[in-house]
């Protein structure tokens, strides 16, 4: 396993990161989720990101129970907050929020201190300045070690930049893969002269870069599309074009010498903002191929041949993620 500094901070995260938002919400059994984070020890995997929406906090408290068979100091644990939540938390980032939520959060996961403590999506209906002290008091009550945040715009980010007193953020979680590149465009220069370094989500496009959907075929039936747990999210984006590009890769990987999992996973990972690279698992198996993606260097020509392979397909501006509103409110 290849190992990262996340920002400006002295987390150092696996390149390869297990992640929980469809999978151990619900989507798979207390036992499978048990054994896909046994793999991921075994392959040195070691950082592990979660949220408390995830299962209306069913991720978290899988997780808890989990991980706690583990010493606390041998992985790094994410969190986030945002969404309102069934424990009478009506969600944003207000001080309130903050403290609440994390306070929910750490006794689901059955631990006193979160690594990394995020917010899931900017609130601009809170003072910015409100948001970032409660962060600064989180961190100073030693409940949260580092704090980062998961698809800000440029504005929003700038906006806590500017403030003087309050806490500084190490890490972004943006949406990034081959087929959606929208961060290139400013987040990664923005963040990297700040210090904060890039967590991405969806680095295989929710499954659709293994190539195991082709166009004009139904899902196979094991798959998260075909899943009615896992499947509603990406259904939207797993257009016949789409597919048909994906298809195209499969030359490409195979010139390389790669499976199409891993051709997506280094090409994520040849950025130096990338820290790390959240996947989802279900089986074991997945989690110990994913990690091998750690490490692999690709060619000029193996990268120009991903980009005329894939064409139009590729989403290259900057796009609100879903939930996220533009803007910024100040005191």
């Amino acid at each position: 396993m290849e190992f990262r500094k996340l920002g400006d901070s002295d987390l150092q995260v696996s390149t390869i990161s297990l992640g929980s938002w469809l999978t151990y919400s619900g989507g798979v059994s207390r036992e499978r989720a048990a054994a896909c984070t046994r793999a991921a020890f075994e392959a040195g995997i070691t950082f592990f990101d979660t949220a408390n929406v995830y299962g209306r906090g069913a991720a978290e408290t899988a997780w808890g129970e989990i991980l706690s068979a583990y010493p606390r100091d041998s992985y790094v644990l994410a969190t986030k907050l945002f969404w309102p939540m069934a424990d009478g938390h009506a969600g944003g980032l207000s001080a309130a929020e903050v403290h609440g939520q994390l306070d929910a959060s750490l006794a689901r996961l059955r631990t006193d201190h979160v690594d990394l403590y995020q917010c899931h999506r900017f609130d601009p209906d809170t003072p910015i300045e409100e948001t970032m002290e409660a962060l600064r008091d989180v961190v100073r009550a030693g409940k949260a070690r580092w704090v980062g945040f998961s698809e800000w715009t440029a504005e929003q980010i700038g906006a806590a930049l500017e403030l003087e007193g309050t806490q500084r953020f190490v890490s972004s979680q943006p949406q990034y893969n081959m087929l959606w590149r929208g961060p290139e465009r400013e987040i990664f220069e923005l963040c990297a002269r700040n210090g904060i370094g890039q967590i991405v989500w969806s680095p295989l496009a929710q499954g659709i870069l293994t190539g195991k959907y082709r166009p004009g075929e139904a899902p196979p039936a094991d798959s998260r599309a075909a899943s009615r747990e896992m499947g509603g999210f990406m259904r939207r984006r797993l257009r016949d074009e789409v597919a048909a590009a994906v298809q195209r890769l499969v030359p490409v990987a195979e010139q390389a010498g790669l499976s199409l999992p891993h051709l997506a996973l280094a090409w994520v990972l040849r950025r130096p903002e990338v820290a790390s690279a959240i996947v989802g698992a279900t089986r074991p198996e997945q989690v110990f191929e994913n990690a091998k993606a750690a490490g692999i260097a690709l060619s000029d020509d193996t990268l120009a041949a991903i980009d005329g392979a894939l064409g139009d397909v590729v989403v290259r501006e900057f796009e609100l993620a879903a939930g996220a509103r533009a803007g910024v409110s100040h005191r």
